[in-house]
């Protein structure tokens, strides 16, 4: 068995270091006094105060969620669907290519991406607004939640399924009553992927957005270019508030499901005895 030696220690300490130093930063700055962001005046939540007068920042913090909301539960549904015809479905004709076309945004570009979704708005005389976003993000990050959930299904015991059907289920009903609520942890955390994911997207958004469709990246990037203001910080610190605790709910929830889940097993078990 190998010791966690110093070398381990320190590895990992300035990795943490390299990753959150910035964060920390960036939330401690927020509460600077002096406009100057690079100079501390003292302690203070004046811009905090401001941002809630930024209509501008608080319209974009709005679309921003309404469009990660809306598009992660579309990229869920249709990864999991993709996710179940890889795994279920064997072989097909067309499986390769199939294959290939859900998990190309993971290795394709996002420019490559954000601009044939402008290129296709353009050419169908769609629109571009607050639904090409939408769509541009789950089409995005669909590949992301298709790969969590296949992980899932590999490891599933088809048993479960079997047994369900043979005491009279139908496959839809085996599936919303048997198959989702054992792979729930994997789609919640699809769900949350795919939502941080949408919140921190700029390059696909830029392409795809239209009138009164401005995101919080977006809206966060074109101030930024003037200057970084405090304004900034106050807002960048909230969102990692939001996510933070979005990610401990999430987990917590996920383990209390894995532990009743394997609670019930193991007395599923011990009465078949």
């Amino acid at each position: 068995m190998r010791r966690f030696t110093w070398f381990n220690a320190t590895s990992i300490a300035l990795g943490f270091a390299f990753l959150y130093i910035p964060i920390l930063l960036l939330v401690i700055y927020s509460f600077n006094e002096s406009r100057l962001v690079t100079v501390w005046g003292g302690w203070s939540t004046r811009w905090y105060a401001s941002m809630l007068q930024n209509e501008q920042l608080l319209t974009a913090a709005w679309v921003t969620l309404r469009v990660a909301f809306v598009s992660s539960t579309l990229a869920v549904i249709l990864g999991t669907l993709a996710a179940i015809v890889l795994v279920r479905a064997g072989r097909f004709p067309g499986r390769t290519l199939f294959s290939g076309l859900i998990f190309a945004p993971l290795v394709m570009p996002e420019v490559i991406t954000g601009l044939s979704l402008l290129l296709l708005f353009v050419a169908v005389g769609f629109a571009r607004g607050f639904w090409t976003v939408v769509i541009a993000h789950a089409t995005f990050s669909m590949c992301f939640a298709a790969v969590v959930v296949q992980a899932r299904l590999y490891d599933f015991d088809k048993s479960v399924e079997e047994a369900a059907m043979d005491l009279g289920a139908t496959p839809v009903g085996t599936f919303m009553q048997v198959t989702l609520p054992i792979i729930a942890p994997s789609v919640i955390s699809a769900w949350l992927l795919a939502f941080t994911l949408s919140l921190d997207d700029l390059v696909i958004a830029s392409f795809a957005t239209g009138p009164g469709a401005t995101t919080l990246p977006m809206r966060i990037y074109s101030q930024v270019r003037l200057g970084v203001t405090p304004e900034i910080n106050a807002i960048s610190t909230v969102m990692i508030g939001l996510v933070t605790i979005g990610v401990l709910i999430a987990s917590y929830a996920t383990k209390r499901s894995s532990v009743r889940r394997e609670r019930d097993l193991r007395a599923a078990e011990a009465g078949g005895r």
